[in-house]
């Protein structure tokens, strides 16, 4: 080959080095006030964009902007710009993309893609977007709050009831998220994902779930059987209606519930001062109320057995505790037994009953019928039995003594407030209408033969029914 076409050849490729390094440098010029190939901000391409393009984009943007919330059953609520007076600002975010890119390495921009996120300097009516989110309508209607998982009784145990997210969202934490895309000029956001309903604090796998669910089925192994005429059971039940769970997952024993129940026991077996319906040894179909005989159950002292037992996971079979001569002789009614006194303030009579049959009977003298000296009607028991008593009556506010000092060979108490079966030998008779005329001062008067037999025959406790 001639020189010549050498020197040629070498000047067509060094013009060609110089054109491509040339054209090279120029698209790198060109880059330096416009962006890269594949560059993408806030979701929009602005490949060869400059930054004057991309402000009036956005301009157009905001001008016809428009968020669509989706709420989790699938409705939807919009903010238009003009709804809160959008206005655009031009952005230093822009110059800054382009500042940071390297204009003269764009050939590698053909293989990267460069997404950017900017937040406008936008300006808009904060009040018009809080009237606009407060007239939405998932905020009008009824919200369903959220719920945590919790224990529940199922009728034999205790079982995790799954947790419910509900449907809450709270205009405050609305607006908070509703701005944060307004701001980037965002088309969509979806309440759920972005985080804006009630979220469950606990969940069916929380441990402080499983814990609590656990103790009150430990709870539900106790079991307290009281021997009544029917037994009465406290199970599972029971128990489980006195369970319960705080905010924070501890477990809570209604101690009031307990209380309620026992209160409620009381009620069904307690018989102090309750209406009986009887039959008297002549047939006569009578009443009686009030007095002091009878079951009473002691209710604080069985508020501990159920909770030690509770506490302990105890199975236990009792009779219930009962206060201080709070028993009687039979559950069922009438519960004084078959062994008793009676007395019928009507027929001025009274019988001593045992074994169900009549083992003593005589006329007596009850009160005088007037407020402060009537006999009173009721259950009682004997609680006192003394031989040559001296009967001291209330003092008399003139003489500062006794109303009167009666002695009496043969005592048998029946109230504390001094009412008891006694002899009388200044009685001239009994029975009929004499009390009405020379009754006692509360007590029943007897003959003496009558009041020495019954002395040696009854005992201490024994039921005394007084009745009309």
């Amino acid at each position: 080959m001639s020189t010549r076409k050498k020197k040629m050849i070498m000047g067509i490729v060094g013009g060609t080095i110089v054109l491509l390094a040339l054209a090279y440098i120029g698209v790198g010029v060109f880059f330096t006030s416009h962006f890269l190939i594949n560059t993408e901000i806030n979701g929009n391409d602005f490949s060869g964009k400059s930054v004057s393009e991309a402000d009036e984009f956005f301009k157009e943007q905001v001008k016809d902007y428009t968020l669509t919330i989706h709420d989790i059953n699938g409705a939807t609520e919009t903010i238009n710009s003009s709804d809160i007076l959008l206005v655009y600002n031009e952005n230093a975010d822009l110059e800054s993309i382009l500042e940071k890119q390297n204009a003269f390495l764009w050939p590698k921009a053909f293989f990267e893609k460069n997404t950017e996120d900017v937040t406008f300097d936008l300006s808009y009516d904060d009040t018009k977007l809080q009237e606009k989110i407060n007239s939405f309508g998932i905020l009008q209607a009824g919200q369903t709050p959220a719920q945590s998982a919790y224990p529940a009784f199922d009728g034999s145990q205790f079982v995790i009831t799954p947790e419910v997210y509900g449907i809450t969202v709270t205009p405050e934490t609305l607006k908070e998220k509703a701005s944060s895309f307004i701001k980037q000029l965002l088309p969509e956001m979806d309440l759920a994902e972005q985080g804006c309903y009630e979220t469950p604090r606990f969940f069916s796998d929380s441990e402080e779930v499983k814990q609590a669910c656990d103790k009150m089925n430990e709870y539900c192994q106790a079991s307290i059987t009281y021997t009544m005429d029917v037994p009465v059971v406290i199970d599972r039940t029971v128990i489980s209606t006195w369970l319960s769970v705080d905010a924070d997952m501890n477990v809570i024993v209604d101690e009031n519930g307990i209380r309620a129940w026992l209160e409620q026991f009381g009620e069904q077996y307690d018989t102090t001062g309750k209406t009986r319906t009887f039959t008297t040894p002549t047939g006569k179909s009578a009443t009686v109320s009030g007095g002091t005989y009878g079951w009473s159950i002691n209710e604080d002292t069985e508020f501990e057995t159920i909770r030690n037992a509770l506490n302990n996971k105890e199975v236990i079979t009792k009779e219930p505790a009962y206060y201080i001569s709070g028993v009687a002789a039979s559950h069922s009614m009438p519960d004084w037994g078959n062994t008793y006194a009676e007395v019928d303030l009507s027929a001025q009579h009274m019988w001593y009953v045992v074994n169900g049959a009549v083992a003593l009977e005589s006329d007596v003298v009850t009160g005088l019928p007037t407020p402060n000296r009537v006999t009173p009607e009721g259950v009682y028991s004997i609680v006192e039995k003394k031989l040559d008593k001296v009967l001291v009556g209330e003092k008399d506010p003139a003489t500062g003594k006794p109303e009167y000092e009666t002695p009496v060979d043969y005592w048998m108490r029946i109230t504390w407030q001094g009412v008891g079966f006694h002899d009388a030998s200044w009685q001239s008779s009994f029975g009929g209408t004499r009390n009405q005329i020379a009754g006692s001062h509360g007590c029943v008067n007897m003959p003496v033969d009558k009041a020495a037999a019954l002395y040696n025959m009854i005992e201490m406790g024994t039921p005394v029914i007084i009745h009309y």
